[in-house]
C-alpha cells in the first residue's frame, strides 16, 4: 500500500506546486496596469527524498523579472517626470493568460492522476475484502 501514498503525495505536491503558480499569475493579471510593477515568477524544483526514495515537487523562491520597465510617455500622470515618462507594468497579459492555462491543465493532470490512484486504491481493497 505504500506505492499508492508515494503516488498520492506525489499528485499532492504537484497540484500544491500549480496552485501556488496559479496565486501568482493572478496577482501579475491583477497588476498589469500598475505602474513599476514586476512580473512574479515561481521555479519547481525537485524536493527531498522521504524514507521510500520519492522525491515531490517543491515550489522554489518567488522570483522578479528583472526585465526592463517599459517607458509609458504621458505627461498628466502623477508618477511622469520632467520629461513626462514614466515605468510601466512588466506584466505581459497574453503571457500571464498562457501561463494560467498552462498551469490549469496541469493542475487538471495532477487532480486526474489523484483520482485514479484513489480508485486504484479503493479496487484493491474491495478485492481485500472479498
Amino acid at each position: 500500500m505504500s506505492a499508492f501514498s508515494d503516488a498520492l503525495s506525489v499528485t499532492a505536491s504537484g497540484l500544491e506546486a500549480q496552485a501556488r503558480r496559479l496565486v501568482h499569475v493572478s496577482e501579475n493579471i491583477a497588476n498589469t496596469d500598475t505602474p513599476g510593477y514586476r512580473r512574479k515568477t515561481v521555479p519547481f524544483e525537485l524536493g527531498r527524498e522521504d524514507a521510500h526514495g520519492v522525491q515531490r515537487v517543491a515550489v522554489g523562491r518567488v522570483t522578479l523579472d528583472r526585465g526592463a520597465l517599459p517607458r509609458i510617455f504621458d505627461p498628466a500622470h502623477p508618477l511622469a517626470g520632467e520629461d513626462g515618462y514614466y515605468e510601466g507594468s512588466g506584466v505581459d497579459l497574453i503571457v500571464e493568460i498562457a501561463d494560467a492555462r498552462e498551469a490549469q491543465r496541469s493542475y487538471e493532470a495532477n487532480l486526474k492522476m489523484f483520482e485514479q490512484t484513489r480508485d486504484m486504491s479503493q479496487a484493491l481493497m474491495d478485492l481485500l475484502r472479498r
